[in-house]
């Protein structure tokens, strides 16, 4: 009996031996999946975060070594419009003028105003000036009411051009007022310089969506009325053709912004060619760091180019026409190509920064037309500027057009389109 209980004894201590064991292992079997499971999360992590755009970097393991590591690879792009001439001719403001006196620019823009709001950066070019010292007036001495400037910043506007022939047209103070005008509704102006300071001045910079993006603008005269200003005023108040300084301010933009864009007004109106002149400058300009070159003056459109420089394509626009104006077939008699002056384009690019370098991705020009239908019992007009693709066939508009609208503006898609080649 008692070798019996002996031997039950010692088979009940090993299974507690065995029991005892399996209760200190247990600690260490669940730390172990914890350890499994932590590392396949990690793992997976890693893995799953990347993709094919991916660059390498490094990081240092336990054992010292490095190893690599791939980081998510970060692309901006920013899309850029702009477009040619807002030129206010008197019919344009008298059709605004409201029972009250006051005038409301805002229909000009309606089929507008969509596009324009889904650019990140749209520029305007707006020829005249904005003065209350001097009367309202279209051409030869354009001058414009201010709600103008109210119109253009409702629509989405973000900076407008004033570097062109008539901003001397109220004379300098009419040059600061145009400047003011903007300034107070928000809207940044490039090519002039409203405090005489063209040679301290910074380059208009303006960063969209983590690109620095910047405007340069440049007249090729001011139609006689510089003689008004002394030497000084003139150097300091406005952009001019200087080689020297477009050359220095071309230099400094490259320098201090991503894309660069120049707007030079220059060439023959109503020529739907470049000049000589126009072909060597806008080129020189892409030499000396311009990316994008708006072109504007002629009142017609004149064909796009596209330059290689440094394995990177550079985009050249002679002219984007009038976008807004009363020039058209029936005011322009005996004028060659009169139908091109209700013509333009909508200048769209798109830009991308890409691995601390900035491109051009896509450029298109969507043609435009300036529809003017009359008000019934008056001399008046309703002018607004159409986007065509909106009023083709299939666009959500051309169901609003009559016939004989229709087939003006096809022809005017087809041929704009065939003219830009973008």
């Amino acid at each position: 009996m008692r070798r019996r209980r002996d031997r039950i004894g010692k088979r009940r201590r090993k299974q507690r031996k065995k029991w005892l064991g399996y209760v200190f292992l247990l600690p260490l079997v669940v730390a172990g999946l914890a350890g499994l499971v932590y590392g396949g999360t990690v793992l997976w992590s890693r893995f799953s975060s990347v993709s094919l755009s991916t660059r390498p970097s490094s990081s240092t393991d336990i054992a010292g070594e490095k190893e690599p590591v791939l980081q998510e690879e970060t692309v901006q792009t920013a899309r850029i419009m702009a477009h040619g001439d807002l030129l206010y001719h008197d019919i344009i403001y008298w059709s605004a003028q409201q029972p009250d006196g006051q005038y409301d620019f805002t229909e000009n823009f309606t089929y507008v105003k969509p596009w324009i709001e889904q650019a990140d950066l749209a520029i305007a070019d707006f020829e005249g000036t904005i003065s209350a010292e001097y009367p309202l007036g279209g051409y030869p001495m354009f001058n414009a009411p201010a709600s103008v400037a109210n119109a253009i910043q409702q629509t989405g506007y973000d900076v407008v051009d004033l570097a062109h022939n008539h901003i001397l047209d109220s004379h300098l103070s009419g040059l600061v007022s145009t400047v003011d005008a903007f300034r107070q509704v928000g809207v940044d102006t490039v090519g002039v310089y409203r405090d005489g300071n063209r040679a301290t001045a910074p380059i208009y910079v303006k960063e969209v969506n983590g690109i620095k993006i910047a405007v340069l603008a440049y007249a090729y005269g001011f139609n006689g009325m510089e003689e008004t200003l002394s030497q000084e005023e003139y150097d300091n108040y406005l952009s001019d053709l200087n080689l020297e300084r477009m050359k220095s301010e071309i230099e400094r933009a490259e320098a201090e912004a991503d894309i660069t864009i120049v707007m030079p007004q220059m060439g023959i109106e109503y020529q739907l060619e470049p000049t000589e002149e126009q072909v060597a400058l806008y080129r020189q300009m892409v030499e000396w760091g311009a990316d994008i070159i708006f072109g504007g003056h002629p009142h017609v459109a004149e064909p796009t180019e596209i330059i290689e420089k440094d394995g990177e394509r550079k985009l050249i626009v002679y002219s984007m026409g009038n976008f807004l104006s009363n020039q058209r077939i029936e005011t322009m008699e005996g004028v060659p190509n009169s139908q091109w002056t209700e013509r333009g384009v909508l200048m769209d690019v798109t830009v991308e920064k890409k691995e601390g370098k900035t491109r051009i991705q896509t450029a298109t020009a969507h043609p435009t037309w300036v529809s003017r239908v009359p008000k019934e019992g008056t001399d008046l007009f309703t002018y607004q500027t159409f986007v065509l693709e909106d009023f083709i066939e299939g666009g959500p508009h051309r169901h609003q057009l009559d016939e004989e609208t229709k087939a003006r503006i096809d022809l005017a898609y087809r041929e704009m389109k065939d003219f830009m080649g973008l």
